[in-house]
């Protein structure tokens, strides 16, 4: 068994330590993440956020604005949110006001802030002011936002003002700081160890099938795929799983392909050199009897041959490399051709084709290819169709969607676990009561054929009953379509 050395020199990190790294790069990224936020953007999230939670306030009061419940929502909502408010009419004056911070706001602290914001509520196109203001008394910013207050007619009957208190972040920040500081001390260890089982629950089925498969390339057509960890990994596996399977009917295929092709090649040639040992020992002067030693050598050579170019031909048709020249062809008249062609041959050994024809059907193949595939089949029929009736039967047979060409022998048929093998390479059926002439090679290159042209194809048999090798031709044009 030949060993295959596997080179791990490029250089490259094991899966484990990859995943193990991911692992460690996104606890990074998280950390900071968490820090840049809390550092450089914790202050204006907290405005923009406190704008939009001021926001939403003001407009549900304003949706409820000349509703009895207006009053009660308004006094609600500065308790609850720590807000200032200031109801104004259309002119300005004060209509209703409710201050949370005794009086100490920009709203309430007697400096005519309000008319200044009432101003500006004038002036804006959209009629909506929002800004911080600094509140020297309190020694702290403020959020003023204010809006226009719509009657049910949509006209303007006032305005609503609003002043909340923007909270410094310095001593949030320290505590999401400390908090933060905890986590990265208590993540950091378990996101090694979590980052590590990860690696290792993963990585380890990899490295198991890693060594089947290294079992597998050295010829070891035992060797057991299993999956686990997840489904990928066991999808993986049952791929391996079948091409070993496939690989040992692959290895065991071309066993028996060299053993039947030495065999068959070691029997004409020693018929050849034997003959030819004859001639030159014994009947060289004998003109009959070194006529009859030379039709021997030339009839092996002709056997040795035809095997040398089903073989070839056989390698051309399974890499692709033979291409279909299609033409335009009439099968029932190609059917006939050949039927004629058999007859001579028919009288002479013994058996007898009888032909079944159909109405004419046109198909669109490569005739040539599709000719041997017809003739390749006549001459298994005939080699293994019944010694005493000598019958074969050629029958045509149109459909709507295609036409069908049967041939059928009357020998002992096919073993029915035996008929998934009858195309295989040299297989030949037990069944039969005679020398079979051929190669070995003729209907694995009809099945090659056909599977080029994309035709269904088969055997149908039942044993002490013959066979009945059957295909189908799909692209056809039919003839009243000519």
């Amino acid at each position: 068994m030949r060993k295959y050395k596997i080179d791990h020199s490029g250089g490259n990190l094991t899966i484990r330590v990859k995943i193990w790294l991911f692992f460690m790069m996104l606890i990074c990224i998280v950390f900071i993440l968490m820090w840049t936020f809390q550092v450089v953007f914790l202050e204006q999230f907290y405005e923009m956020m406190k704008v939009a939670s001021v926001g939403r306030n003001v407009e549900k009061l304003a949706s409820s604005y000349n509703t009895e419940q207006f009053d009660e929502n308004l006094i609600d909502a500065a308790m609850k949110n720590d807000m200032c408010i200031e109801i104004l009419d259309k002119d300005g004056t004060e209509k209703y006001y409710q201050c949370v911070f005794s009086g100490n706001c920009l709203m309430h602290n007697g400096s005519g802030d309000v008319y200044f914001f009432y101003m500006e509520m004038l002036h804006n196109e959209d009629g909506i002011v929002s800004r911080k203001v600094y509140n020297d008394t309190m020694q702290s910013d403020m959020l003023i936002y204010g809006r226009p207050l719509y009657d049910e007619h949509g006209e303007i009957s006032g305005y609503i003002l609003t002043n909340a208190r923007l909270v410094p972040v310095q001593a949030t920040r320290q505590i999401f700081q400390q908090i933060t500081m905890i986590i990265t001390f208590l993540l950091v260890p378990a996101g090694i160890v979590l980052s590590a089982y990860a690696a290792e629950n993963l990585s380890t089925p990899i490295n198991r099938l890693t060594v089947s498969a290294r079992r597998l390339a050295q010829g070891d057509y035992t060797a057991q795929f299993t999956g686990g960890g997840c489904a990928e990994v066991d999808e993986l596996a049952d791929t391996l799983t079948y091409a070993s399977k496939e690989l040992s009917k692959t290895d065991e295929m071309q066993r028996d392909l060299i053993a039947n092709v030495s065999h068959d090649m070691r029997t004409p040639l020693t018929m050849m050199k034997a003959y030819a040992e004859m001639i030159r020992d014994l009947s060289g002067n004998n003109p009959v009897k070194r006529e009859q030693h030379l039709n021997v050598i030339i009839d092996e050579a002709d056997r040795l041959s035809m095997l040398v170019s089903d073989m070839l031909d056989l390698s051309k048709f399974e890499s692709g490399t033979q291409k279909l020249e299609q033409e335009r062809i009439d099968i029932s008249e190609k059917l006939r051709e050949i039927a004629r062609r058999y007859e001579g041959i028919s009288e002479k050994m013994g058996y007898h084709l009888y032909f079944t024809g159909d109405a004419p059907y046109y198909i669109c193949c490569d005739s040539g290819k599709i000719e041997r595939v017809i003739c390749n089949l006549l001459n298994n029929a005939i080699n293994y169709t019944s010694k005493e009736d000598r019958s074969v039967y050629l029958r045509q047979i149109n459909r709507p969607d295609c036409v069908r060409i049967e041939i059928t022998d009357t020998g002992d048929g096919i073993e029915e676990d035996k008929i998934k093998r009858i195309f295989d390479k040299y297989y030949r059926s037990e069944n039969h009561k005679r020398e079979v002439v051929g190669t070995g090679l003729g209907l694995s290159i009809v099945k090659a054929i056909l599977k080029m042209h994309g035709y269904n194809y088969g055997v149908n048999s039942k044993l002490g009953e013959g066979s009945t090798f059957w295909f189908e031709a799909t692209a056809f044009i039919n003839e009243e379509e000519k």
